[in-house]
């Protein structure tokens, strides 16, 4: 396996400073939470629900590095108590195999205020470049249909299909990543793929049977199988996709995805969440990357979870897709083999002190 990079961590000044306290935020879509301000090592007694993370690294930008504003890469990532232990894991993996991890700047959808999500955001990542964005879970509450997992049904899930209405219009592009992923290589090497004339860029697999995907009802019916007529689709994760949000907004497609998701609540076409939908909207007409960029279903299916060894080839990111997750999996002390590769980048701090050293 080809790691990218490691810039040297710099060594954290004892210095002391108040920790920036969040202000309440509005319950609107595009509200965002800065991240300026100064820090400070204070006694935290955490929320029962969110996990204690050990602090990371400072992660500094190579000599080779240009502008940190004119060669920014943007990330947009959701937020959520559930999975914050592979969100944390995600971006150390991200900034450590970074040249320039301070070009990189994440964008979190969240689907309601925690304070104590940010406050641990900000006390692991001190100079990471962020902003918090509330996605209001009502915009899907009522396209939602039914999946086979009901972590697939969370409104959250659905947040990437808003990505062009919440992020600032100012950011042309963005890479939307899963919070069960780490990453291995370079994401610049990522972020600089030409999407050509195409709205995403991801990596397709063209050997899975596509026809599973949806149900007897879609292909039966000849007006909805047509959709294809023209394309040769294939299957595509939306969990790692660069995608240009500009097209993305002169063309419409969050509401060519919503129209699929309205179709899918009068008769039902297809049995997972948010996935179907795009493929609907896009197979066929993404950008190809290579498959290196998403070594996926490391989770196993979405009903058992059972282990899956790697794919052949190199990998530049590795992506527990399914339902089974690693830090679950490594706390049971039944881990599979793959999940000893996501550990190293695990921050959480098992103690059940609450004071931060």
């Amino acid at each position: 396996m080809a790691f990218g990079k490691q810039p040297s961590p710099v060594p954290l000044f004892g210095l002391l400073s108040f920790l920036l306290l969040l202000h309440p935020i509005p319950t609107t879509t595009t509200t965002t939470t800065s991240t300026t301000g100064i820090r400070l090592n204070v006694i935290r007694k955490p929320s029962p629900e969110v996990p204690i993370f050990r602090e990371a690294p400072a992660f500094r930008n190579g000599e080779s590095c240009g502008s940190q504003v004119a060669d920014r890469i943007h990330v947009a990532m959701t937020l959520d108590a559930n999975y914050l232990r592979g969100t944390m894991a995600a971006i150390l993996s991200i900034l450590q195999h970074s040249t320039c991890p301070e070009n990189v700047s994440f964008h979190f959808l969240c689907a309601r205020f925690e304070s104590e999500i940010f406050s641990s955001l900000r006390s692991t990542f001190p100079y990471l470049n962020f902003k918090v964005y509330r996605f209001d879970s009502n915009r899907v509450r009522g396209k939602i249909s039914k999946s086979i997992r009901q972590a697939l049904d969370q409104p959250l899930n659905y947040a990437r299909i808003y990505l062009s209405d919440i992020i600032p219009v100012d950011v042309n592009r963005v890479i939307y990543l899963d919070s069960d992923i780490v990453m291995v290589d370079d994401i610049a090497k990522l972020w600089g793929v030409d999407l050509e004339d195409k709205v995403v860029a991801a990596p397709e697999y063209c050997h899975a049977n596509f026809t599973k995907y949806f149900t007897d009802a879609f292909w039966s019916d000849p007006a909805l199988a047509g959709t294809f007529e023209g394309r040769k689709p294939c299957y595509f994760n939306t969990g790692v996709m660069v995608v240009d949000v500009e097209k993305w907004r002169e063309g419409g497609y969050t509401q060519k995805v919503e129209e699929w998701m309205g179709v899918q609540k009068q008769k039902r076409i297809y049995h997972l969440g948010s996935l179907p939908p795009f493929l609907l909207v896009l197979a066929g007409n993404i950008k190809a990357v290579d498959h290196r960029w998403n070594q996926h279903g490391l989770g196993g299916d979405n009903l058992e979870g059972k282990c899956r060894s790697l794919h052949p080839g190199p990998i530049s990111l590795l992506h527990w897709s399914g339902k089974g997750k690693p830090w679950l999996r490594l706390d049971s002390r039944k881990p599979c083999n793959v999940d000893h590769l996501w550990a190293p980048y695990d921050l959480y701090r098992s103690s059940s002190l609450s004071l931060e050293e």
